[in-house]
């Protein structure tokens, strides 16, 4: 009887750990493209710099590891759309910066250059995340 339990315990945790992996956002197929930005760009704290590229190269270079749902650019500036995510690569000394953020914060921060994206404080929008909008 003990070994019944053990045994559906086990599976019952296998089962949660392939919903979780299956979960995360590296595997979704609209979501930035985070474990490959971190393998190629160069960490500075919360944000990556790739010091010989232009903002609209690494933008190309990240928009073709896996394609963003939008793309536009302002101020010398790229951004990409992932559901709920935005990549945004800037001039930084001779290179580029690359930042990752919440949609809605981004969004806010870049709404300028951001203005044929979907506000995501309407009610309309649907920013792909779990439960997000659906």
């Amino acid at each position: 009887m003990n070994s019944a339990r053990l045994v559906r315990a086990a599976v019952a945790a296998a089962l949660a750990a392939t919903l979780l992996t299956a979960c995360s956002s590296d595997g979704d197929d609209d979501a930035v493209p985070r474990e490959w930005i971190r393998k190629t760009y160069t960490e500075t704290g919360a944000d990556w710099r790739d010091p010989n590229s232009t903002p609209s190269e690494v933008a190309q270079a990240v928009h073709t590891e896996r394609a963003a749902e939008d793309r536009t650019s302002g101020d010398s500036m790229e951004f990409l759309r992932y559901g709920d995510d935005l990549v945004t690569v800037s001039p930084h000394r001779s290179g580029s910066l690359i930042e990752i953020e919440d949609y809605r914060d981004g969004y806010r921060r870049h709404k300028r250059h951001l203005i044929h994206w979907p506000d995501p404080d309407s009610a309309s929008f649907r920013g792909g995340g779990p439960g997000e909008g659906k």
